[in-house]
């Protein structure tokens, strides 16, 4: 029997992992890689040094694997138990919170990973509150359960009390750290016991009515265990009830406690979570129609762009948020913020650093398309009629601000290159000097001039002078109302990459002078 086209929407299951930096977010990742069959063997973003060379698999830049972090979003596409599974791994670093935020637009659920030492982080809050606000089911792996850390009552209680999310324990450690003897399964009734050597599995024995383990069994001696039965009972007893519909409107969270670095409980999560989350839901467009994921028309945005991803091709990939249709290779689609039409005959589908030609994808997929520059992050695409435009993608105003300046001169075009391309991908923004046309960079944060500077280094072989400006408040204001000579040395003017005119305020005094002096004057944040 054929399948069709909701049938294959049915299987897809697309979600975005967040977590502060060092949850574990990305060995997470690399563990359902692992049981999905994609890898053979799970990489480490802490493999540094000469001891080994694995990198975590979702971490394929350079600069990734030499400071041990994830600073851009990647997608994998695994099959997983009869499903299509787009796992998105996102910077876990707060300076490139911009590329989460959008990332998260284009998934249907988020895994929230939490270090079980530490309990909820800032960036993890913040991260949730996105997540949150669009209302999609969060499901959370509480990590590190191979090291000691805090009562998990505590850890659920924080989750509940900071978050403001009811949650359910789906499974229940039984010991942490060296005395985890595994995990007690209150959603598939069972016990799971950690395995004991390298190559040992773990082990699952049903739980009888009662909730206790059937058989005769020494771990049913230990108070490890008796203290995991008594706290089982209090959460059935007065802890949340189980509810699908809950979970699918990101108002329960479902909770599972597990180590990513042994992989231990892993499996369990994902079983879970392909059971759980949803299929491709309907997107609303900008004039409030909604798309449903098996309309016939073809439409998607754009969600990221990268440069760069194959440094011998200097490449450029901008990535697609199928949200109705079917993909066909060589379709015409229009490109809505132009009305030109692109065909998308190079089109690829990833895992992590390695791509392959696409040929199938439907509604919930992610797909890249080869762009020569015509492509904007939040841009619309779509086949045939009526026009469709999806609301814009957030975006953050600028904080901090570097003058760049190119050490050799006679690189000039290496640097002018990076410059275009790399600005494009959307975590960092560029300014000229309203008169002398020099370049101002602006970000969010510190660390995206570090990786800006190293990538047009190491990318395009340009060598940069970067010169901190400090925080300025960043202010646009319509062309008809600018006067040059309303630019001072407290507010400089200069224009953004579409030469749209702003002034880049000292401080707030500096703004609420320049409002007292131009009443007439409106000043935005962003256009």
């Amino acid at each position: 029997m054929q399948e069709t086209l909701a049938d294959k929407i049915n299987k897809r299951r697309t979600f975005a992992i967040i977590s502060h930096p060092d949850a574990g977010k990305t060995t997470i990742t690399e563990q359902l890689l692992l049981y999905s069959g994609a890898i053979r063997q799970a990489g480490t973003v802490k493999a540094k040094g000469k001891k080994s060379n694995k990198f975590a698999k979702s971490d394929w830049m350079d600069v990734e694997k030499e400071r041990g972090i994830s600073v851009t979003s990647s997608v994998m596409q695994v099959d997983y138990d009869g499903y299509q599974v787009n796992i998105v791994d996102t910077p876990g670093h707060e300076d490139f919170s911009e590329d989460t935020y959008r990332t998260l637009m284009a998934v249907d659920a988020a895994v929230m990973v939490i270090d079980s030492g530490k309990g909820i982080e800032p960036q993890t809050k913040r991260l949730f509150e996105v997540a949150s606000h669009r209302g999609i089911p969060i499901f959370t792996f509480m990590n590190k359960l191979d090291r000691d850390g805090l009562e998990p009552l505590d850890l659920v209680a924080e989750l509940e009390e900071v978050l403001g999310i009811d949650a359910y324990p789906m499974n229940w450690p039984m010991g942490m750290g060296m005395n985890l003897l595994g995990l007690y399964d209150l959603y598939n009734q069972r016990v799971e016991l950690r395995g004991k050597g390298e190559d040992e599995a773990e082990v699952y024995i049903d739980l009888d009515e009662n909730g206790e383990v059937a058989g005769d069994y020494d771990f049913k001696e230990s108070s490890i265990y008796t203290q995991a039965m008594e706290d089982a009972q209090l959460l059935h007893e007065a802890g949340n009830d189980f509810d699908r519909e809950r979970i699918a409107a990101g108002q329960l969270t479902p909770v599972f406690f597990g180590s990513a670095l042994t992989g231990f409980g892993v499996q369990t999560f994902l079983d879970a979570f392909v059971d759980l989350a949803p299929s491709p839901k309907p997107t609303v467009t900008a004039d409030d129609r909604l798309i449903e994921p098996t309309d016939d028309q073809f439409t998607g945005f754009v969600f990221k762009i990268q440069a760069n991803m194959n440094p011998a091709h200097r490449d450029r990939i901008a990535f697609i948020r199928i949200c109705s249709g079917e993909f066909e290779k060589g379709m015409n689609v229009t490109l809505d913020r132009t009305g030109k039409t692109l065909r998308l005959a190079h089109t690829t589908q990833f895992m992590a650093d390695t791509r392959e030609e696409a040929t199938e994808a439907v509604a919930g997929d992610i797909i890249g398309l080869y762009d020569t520059g015509t492509i904007q992050i939040g841009d619309t695409i779509y086949s045939g009629k009526p026009a469709v435009t999806f609301p814009p993608l957030p975006q953050f105003t600028p904080e901090l601000f570097m003058k760049v300046t190119p050490k050799n001169v006679m690189k000039q075009k290496s640097f002018h290159k990076g410059m275009a391309q790399l600005v494009q991908e959307g975590a960092i923004q560029v300014y000229r000097t309203y008169h002398t046309e020099d370049y101002i960079l602006g970000a969010v944060g510190q660390l995206q001039f570090e990786i800006f500077q190293h990538r047009l280094l190491h990318e395009y072989n340009a060598e940069v002078e970067m010169t901190p400006m400090g925080s300025k408040i960043a202010r646009w204001i319509d062309p008809e109302d600018l006067d040059p000579k309303m630019s001072s040395s407290r507010n400089l003017l200069v224009k953004d990459l579409e030469d749209r005119p702003v002034f880049l305020f000292e401080n707030t005094f500096a703004e609420n002078w320049f409002k007292d002096k131009h009443p007439d004057i409106e000043l935005t944040s962003l256009l």
